[in-house]
This record gives C-alpha cells, sequence and structure tokens, in this order.
C-alpha cells in the first residue's frame, strides 16, 4: 500500500506540473482543444477496453489456490489476447471515426493526423493484462513504478514541447510517447519476475480456458460494460461542454477535472490494490464479516475524502490560477462540484470490486448504469442554463446516484 500511495502522490504532484506547462503554454483556447482531441482518444480506447486485470486476478487465485500454475498462465495469455483484439477492433473504429466523422468528435484541422496517430497509441499500449499479472503475483511495488513513468515521460515531453514545437501537435506527441514508455515499462516489470517467457510459450487452448474459467466471457463483456459506464460518466461530459459551450470552457472544464481526478487516482488504485484481498476476503468470509469490513473501507475512504475535500475548498482556487493562470480563476466553481463528485467516488471505492468478488458483476452494471443514465439526464436539463457548470453540478449527482444504487446492490447481496 505504501508504494500505491508513494506512486499515486508522485503522479499527482508532477501531473500538477505538466499540466501547468501545457496551459500556459497553449492558453485556454488551445489548452481546450487539446483537451478535446485527447479526450476524444482516450473515448475510443475505453469504448473497446476490457478490464482484463480483473479477469487475471479473479480466476487466477482460484488456480493458484489449487497449486494449478500452467492454468494460470493460460488465463494470463487469455487476457493478453483480450487486449489484443480490443485493440484491433479499436483500431477499426478509430479509423471510420477519423475518415468519416472528425468534426461531431471535436477533431479539426491539420492535428487530425496526431490525433489519430494518438488513437492508435492509446490502443496499442493497452496494459491491462501485464497490471493484472503483478497484481495477482503480488508485485504492487513493480506496478507503482511502472505506472509512474506516465507523468515522468509527459513532464519531460511537455518540456521538449515547450522548447522544440509548443503547440497542441508537439504535446500530443509528447503524450503519446508518455504511454509507449510505460506500457513498455510494465511488460519489463513483468518479465523481471520471470511471467513473461512463460506467458508467451504456453498454449492458448481456448476450449481450455473456458472451461477452467467458467463465466469468463461473460465477465470479460462485464469488466468492458462497466469500463464504458465509468468513461461516460467521466470523459463524455468534457466533450459535451466543449460541444456545447465551446474550447474555452473545455479548457477550464478540463483542468478543474484534473485536480479533481488526483483523487480519482487514488480511488483506481486502492481498487486494484484491494480487489486481490477482497477476492480472498469474499471467498474466506462470512456474511457478517464481509459487512463490518465493508463498513470499515467505506468509513476509512470517507473520512479521506472529506480531509481532501476541505484543502479543495481552501487551497483550490489557488491551485488552478497557480497551474494555468488567472485566466483558469473562474474554474473553482467547477473545481469544486468536480471535487465532490470524486470524494463521493473515493468514499464507494469499494463497492464495485465486492461485487465482482462476489459474481455479481451483473449489479454492479445496473447500479452504475442507471447512475450514469440520470447523470446525463440531469445535464440535458442543467447545460442550457448552466453551461459548463451544468456539467460539474450533473457529474457529482451521478456520483451520487452511483454511490446510492452500487450500495444497495450490496446490501442484497452481502
Amino acid at each position: 500500500m505504501g508504494w500505491l500511495l508513494a506512486s499515486s502522490g508522485l503522479m499527482a504532484a508532477l501531473s500538477l506540473i505538466y499540466l501547468g506547462i501545457t496551459s500556459r503554454t497553449l492558453g485556454i483556447v488551445d489548452f481546450g482543444r487539446f483537451a478535446l482531441v485527447t479526450g476524444a482518444c482516450q473515448t475510443i480506447a475505453s469504448l473497446v477496453a476490457i478490464e482484463s486485470w480483473k479477469i487475471i486476478v479473479q480466476y487466477g487465485l482460484a488456480h493458484q489456490a489449487r497449486h494449478d500454475l500452467d492454468a494460470v498462465r493460460r488465463v494470463e495469455r487469455a487476457a493478453v489476447m483480450m487486449d489484443v483484439v480490443s485493440a484491433l477492433i479499436g483500431a477499426l473504429v478509430a479509423a471510420l471515426l477519423f475518415a468519416f466523422a472528425r468534426p461531431l468528435i471535436g477533431i479539426r484541422g491539420s492535428i487530425g493526423p496526431y490525433a489519430f496517430g494518438y488513437a492508435l497509441i492509446q490502443l496499442a499500449t493497452v496494459r491491462s493484462a501485464p497490471t493484472g499479472i503483478l497484481r495477482l503475483h503480488d508485485r504492487f511495488d513493480l506496478a507503482a513504478i511502472a505506472d509512474a513513468a506516465t507523468p515522468i515521460m509527459r513532464l519531460l515531453g511537455a518540456l521538449a514541447a515547450l522548447a522544440f514545437m509548443p503547440t497542441a501537435k508537439g504535446f500530443l506527441i509528447a503524450w503519446g510517447l508518455a504511454e509507449i514508455v510505460t506500457c513498455i515499462a510494465f511488460w519489463l516489470m513483468v518479465h523481471r519476475i520471470g511471467r513473461l517467457r512463460g506467458l508467451f510459450s504456453a498454449r492458448l487452448e481456448g476450449k481450455r480456458v473456458l472451461e477452467e474459467n467458467p463465466g469468463i466471457l461473460r465477465l470479460m463483456i462485464n469488466t468492458n460494460l462497466q469500463g464504458s459506464l465509468g468513461l461516460a460518466s467521466r470523459q463524455l461530459p468534457l466533450l459535451v461542454v466543449g460541444g456545447y459551450a465551446g474550447p474555452a470552457a473545455a479548457g477550464g472544464f478540463r483542468l478543474a477535472m484534473q485536480l479533481a481526478n488526483a483523487l480519482s487516482k487514488v480511488a483506481t488504485l486502492l481498487t486494484r490494490a484491494a480487489f486481490p484481498e477482497l477476492v480472498r476476503q469474499v471467498r474466506d468470509t462470512s456474511a457478517d464479516q464481509l459487512g463490518r469490513l465493508i463498513g470499515r473501507v467505506t468509513l476509512g475512504s470517507a473520512l479521506g475524502a472529506s480531509a481532501v475535500m476541505v484543502l479543495v475548498i481552501l487551497l483550490g482556487r489557488n491551485l488552478l490560477t497557480l497551474i494555468g493562470g488567472p485566466q483558469f480563476g473562474p474554474a473553482y466553481v467547477l473545481l469544486l462540484w468536480l471535487a465532490g463528485g470524486a470524494c463521493i467516488e473515493l468514499a464507494a471505492v469499494s463497492f464495485e470490486p465486492i461485487l465482482q468478488a462476489l459474481n455479481k458483476a451483473g449489479s454492479a452494471i445496473i447500479a452504475r448504469g442507471s447512475a450514469v443514465v440520470l447523470q446525463f439526464a440531469a445535464m440535458i436539463f442543467l447545460l442550457p442554463a448552466w453551461g459548463a457548470l451544468g456539467a460539474a453540478v450533473s457529474v457529482m449527482m451521478g456520483a451520487v446516484f452511483a454511490f446510492m444504487f452500487l450500495s444497495l446492490a450490496i446490501r442484497r447481496r452481502a
């Protein structure tokens, strides 16, 4: 856990620095355009992505308990193949969108080829499977080190772009190189623990994988749906703001969202760290013990989220102007709502992993999907009157709905 917290702290600190360089170099309008391009590319990648790390942990732990190492290797390789197939599908989707619908995803002008290249890099450098392998073998330290490559390389790339190509194209190149280096770092860590050679020497044996891992296809679909719904609640509001209110509004919204997402990053890391242990706990504890575990995790997360929210209230405006300049100061009110939503998400950080461990991913999808529908219904109502603020309010409302529906789902299942 110490490695995870240290890594998340480093990533949060470095992200503020490279975002400051990017936003001050481009200005609020061009920074908004840059944010819309990266947001659109990340949306394409996320829509086809499979959280294969959950598949590795879910089934790999059971195989480890039976000391069936060959089955572990087969499920690891199956997860890698899932990532490859999803990347190929995503490349086809990206090619079609960039060929026929670039304006619809906010990409115009000469930046198109750079954006398409960045989208392909996002798809090719998916690292869910190596993350799952490291988590399964309790090498959270190596996963944290590999994950830290992204902010480090983005900072170095931002400095290089500032010096040699201070445009949105230059920063896109820097972001793309950071993704490549991070992917390489993850696979190097897998090699370091001795899993790479066995992974690629093992036969896939698709029929045997299905027999050894009952429900794996259903779990694959569920993880894709969960990821897509999470994307819808976080990434699409930025694109909607950009399309409705223009790039300047998108720039302020993006910087405020990035500050709020420091909480989301912590939540993501905690979820990944907790998932293997939660799978063990669900299998080995009674309903009463599981209920107490959920209560302790939720209370601890809520206390931490409350402390961070106080810091956002006290320091948020100064951070926005320090990072982006005075033109980003008005985004403080957006930051309050977005950070509030992130705090609620952090308080509920254990809910979806617990439902996943209980083999009730469908309940999590229904709960999250219902929250997303209500969030976008609220955004449709609020955006015309309040603009970007309406989108920020709807993000927090979506987090509240998700907390309510997920907690009800756990209460019925635990």
